[in-house]
């Protein structure tokens, strides 16, 4: 499972997909993944078998969801994700010296 979800633009999915205010379809969440449909996709599938996504159709569309299962998992990755920006800033601060 690591190895699917800790990938930038498979976490770039699932991320996109916490935010509900709007439906996501397979091409927008390519989209905003800057990543292919057919990638986009297959993720997709793989996170439907693994019960973290549902998959609505609408005519030719299918929306995708968030399970709550896949909701615990983007917050923890995205928890991630803040962590290491957060240790990369205070790298990147410059070291006080005393004078």
């Amino acid at each position: 499972m690591a190895e699917i979800l800790l990938r930038s633009k498979q976490t770039s999915i699932l991320i996109a997909l916490k935010d509900t205010s709007q439906s996501w379809y397979i091409s927008s969440l390519a989209k905003a993944a800057n990543t292919t449909y057919v990638h986009a996709c297959n993720f997709l599938v793989e996170c439907e078998k693994l019960g973290l996504t549902t998959s609505e159709r609408h005519g030719k569309m299918k929306t995708i969801k968030l399970t709550d299962k896949g909701k615990g998992v983007v917050d923890r990755i995205a928890g991630i994700y803040e962590a290491i920006s957060s240790s990369e800033q205070e790298r990147a601060k410059p070291d006080k010296e005393d004078n």
